[in-house]
């Protein structure tokens, strides 16, 4: 038996190991990731870049409920939080354990604003971990509501449109200010899977009653896409579902 207990021991200890020099490996290969990317063009310059592009719109012309929906949905922590949520990130980790994939990654609106100007949308860890470094300076430079905006306006949105200055004309003929709440809900939640929201106004409509649920659960107020959320005769979200399935999805879903 001790001969057993001192064999399961040395095979814990050897997995510790293997598990910490695995991490350090990552660790390391993520931030030459980062490094190398900055090499490329500053954070500054990356920025400025995105802020060029047709269709950028200040944060100060979308309206509150697109913007809260946006928190709501994909970081509700986003305001109390330095960059990165452990608390989702070890959420995340737990469960891409114990399915051996990346399906659930736990980044913030920081750390994607980061892989959209910087990165690839392929799923590695060694990404995940430039990201990590990338969104630190990203909130070290900007203000909260700068990484919002700059967020929003680089996310894909299907059918070749990214950022809503960009997607609010393609998909509902009309300026992102000029959203009603329900279609603030709707495009709140698109960039979750772009290409297949895109395709399908039905699956859309669903994930706008989540994006809805999601405002109501921390606290913010989903204006009346509360009641259109469960709306489903003709009219406002009739005419959205109609804008939405005249567009075919270009792109697999974001990573």
């Amino acid at each position: 038996m001790r001969t057993v207990a001192k064999l399961l021991k040395r095979l814990v200890i050897a997995l510790i190991v293997v598990a910490v020099a695995a991490c350090a490996v990552v660790g390391a290969s993520g931030y030459l990731m980062y490094r190398g990317a900055l090499a490329e063009k500053s954070v500054a310059q990356a920025v400025e870049e995105l802020r060029a592009q047709p269709g950028y719109t200040s944060v100060d012309d979308l309206p509150q409920v697109y913007l809260d929906a946006v928190v709501a949905v994909e970081d509700h922590r986003f305001y109390s939080h330095g960059g990165i949520d452990l608390i989702a990130i070890g959420r995340a980790a737990f469960n891409d354990l114990r399915t051996l994939s990346l399906a659930e990654g736990g980044s913030t609106i920081t750390q994607q604003l980061a892989k959209n100007l910087f990165f690839s949308q392929e799923k590695r860890f060694t990404r995940k971990v430039a990201e990590v470094f990338a969104a630190f300076d990203l909130e070290a430079a900007y203000s909260k509501r700068e990484i919002l905006e700059l967020y929003v306006n680089s996310s894909y949105f299907g059918d070749g449109y990214t950022g809503i200055g960009q997607a609010a004309p393609g998909y509902l003929g009309k300026a992102p200010a000029a959203m009603t709440d329900y279609e603030s809900t709707l495009m709140a939640g698109l960039p979750n899977a772009p290409s297949t929201f895109a395709a399908n106004p039905d699956l859309a409509a669903q994930r706008q009653r989540i994006v809805v649920q999601q405002m109501e659960k921390y606290g913010f107020d989903p204006g009346t896409a509360a009641t259109a959320a469960f709306d489903d005769a003709a009219g406002e979200n009739g005419a959205v579902s109609d804008a939405l399935s005249v567009h075919t999805a270009t792109e697999l879903e974001q990573g």
